[in-house]
């Protein structure tokens, strides 16, 4: 390397040394809940072998020393955190660890062999669940720093506490040798016992977490091709309803602009009617734009339809005064104190009112109609009623979705309404809606 790479990285080695403190603070001060995923084919099985090999190696581990109350309590501790690794493996692994260095002379060594490891067999090996169970939940980077920490644990029992004092023999066994020359090589074994458990649990780890990421793109994949799907519809869906409504509609505001041409001195009642045709198809195009611009959108609104105001309870008279220009006779009353509502709220009122007051167009022909709005503390109650009409109504084009659309805003919000037909002959809509539209039942979240 060079003198000026040296002279940069310098100052980022110099920051990461006085950051390792904190680092190592972060990820092994710790107590935090990470329990062991359940598999997916054995369940908990491997979660009650676990539990069946810490009593085991528990077991053989006090077995390897002589009778003793503090022994007896490393050992339990010892088996104790291979148990609780399986829901907090940090914490799990300080205790054994701390376990592991306590224990090394804490009594004599039952053995009937040269003594050739740090620890007992099923202590080495608890701990080696331990640290397996640590780096199967954990990142690499803090297995690998208390795999690092588990190493220093092993040389600092050897250095600072010495070999194993007055080990008493099994009978037939030959003299222990634990002399420098031997203590390396036990250090080794327990390095090579710690890695290939740190190993083999870091793998597994990437594995699975190598497999969720998957799932994730797959399941991501999938709701992209929905999407892609389901905006292709809109968007046939918008181009039909463009290439057949928007034609009519336009045709129909032309005509009514040039009818009043075609007739010789025409009525003012005649050109007053022709010019709220012309309206009517004007507003209906505008509509038909907005719903067209929502189709063809990605998201919930366009980008162009978004910030345009929809319509509220403020458009009420301007409602009415286009219904009344169609030839209809409408009367409105508003009792309680009248005050804005939510969006959602106001926007579903004001359509049902516009269907309630369509209907009555087309099905009551010279019916009077009565629109009244109460505003309560909790809500808004709608009612629209029309008298019996005075003539038989033109035949309909098709069944129409009017009622069952009211019907859908009304229990989107958590409101209520219904509609019959009145003792007079005539028909009535009543709705009940909340001040605030209520919020959508979370699919997580159990019935109740």
């Amino acid at each position: 390397m060079s003198q000026g790479g040296w002279k940069s990285g310098g100052p980022r080695l110099r920051a990461a040394v006085r950051g390792l403190p904190h680092t190592l603070r972060d990820d092994l001060w710790t107590v935090a809940l990470d329990p062991l995923p359940r598999m997916r084919w054995l369940g908990r099985l491997p979660h009650a072998l676990v539990v069946l090999a810490a009593v085991l190696m528990g077991w053989l581990n006090a077995d390897r020393y002589t009778a003793g109350a503090t022994v007896l309590a490393l050992t339990v501790l010892q088996s104790g955190a291979a148990v609780l690794a399986l829901s907090r493996p940090v914490p799990a692994w300080w205790l054994s660890t701390i376990a592991l260095f306590l224990v090394r002379n804490a009594d004599g060594v039952k053995t009937s062999h040269d003594a050739l490891w740090s620890w007992s067999i099923p202590g080495i090996a608890l701990h080696a669940l331990v640290l397996f169970l640590l780096a199967l939940r954990v990142r690499p980077r803090i297995a690998a720093e208390a795999l690092a920490f588990s190493f220093l644990a092993a040389v600092a029992a050897l250095a600072f506490l010495g070999p194993v004092p007055d080990q008493p023999l099994l009978p037939g066994a030959a003299p222990p040798v634990l002399a420098s020359s031997a203590q390396d090589v036990t250090v080794v074994q327990d390095a090579v016992t710690f890695t290939c458990a740190v190993v083999l649990g870091a793998a597994l780890r990437g594995r699975r977490v190598a497999r969720n990421q998957l799932v994730e793109q797959e399941v991501l994949t999938a709701g992209e091709r929905a999407r892609r799907t389901l905006l292709e519809e809109r968007n046939r869906i918008a181009r039909e309803l463009h290439d057949v409504v928007a034609h009519h509609m336009s045709v129909i505001s032309i005509q009514a602009q040039v009818a009043p041409h075609l007739v010789k001195d025409p009525t003012d009642e005649l050109r007053e009617n022709l010019a709220g045709i012309r309206g009517s198809a004007v507003e209906a195009l505008t509509e038909l734009r907005r719903v067209l611009g929502v189709l063809r959108s990605e998201e919930a609104l366009a980008d162009g339809v978004r910030h345009t105001p929809q319509p509220s309870l403020g458009r009420l008279d301007e409602l009415v005064g286009t219904v009344r220009g169609a030839g209809l006779r409408v009367t409105t009353e508003i009792t309680g104190e009248p005050r804005p509502l939510s969006p959602g709220v106001e926007l579903s009122a004001f359509r049902i009112v516009q269907e309630a007051l369509s209907n009555a167009l087309r099905h009551a022909p010279g019916a009077e109609v009565r629109v009244a709005l109460g505003y309560r503390p909790g809500g808004l109650t709608i009612r629209v009623a029309n008298t019996a009409p005075d003539r038989p109504a033109p035949p309909s084009q098709g069944a129409g979705h009017g009622l069952l659309g009211m019907h859908e805003r009304a229990a989107m919000l958590g409101g209520e309404l219904a509609t019959g037909a009145t003792p007079d002959g005539g028909y009535e809509v009543t709705a009940i809606l909340p001040a605030q539209a209520a919020r959508p039942a979370d699919p997580r979240e159990p019935a109740p």
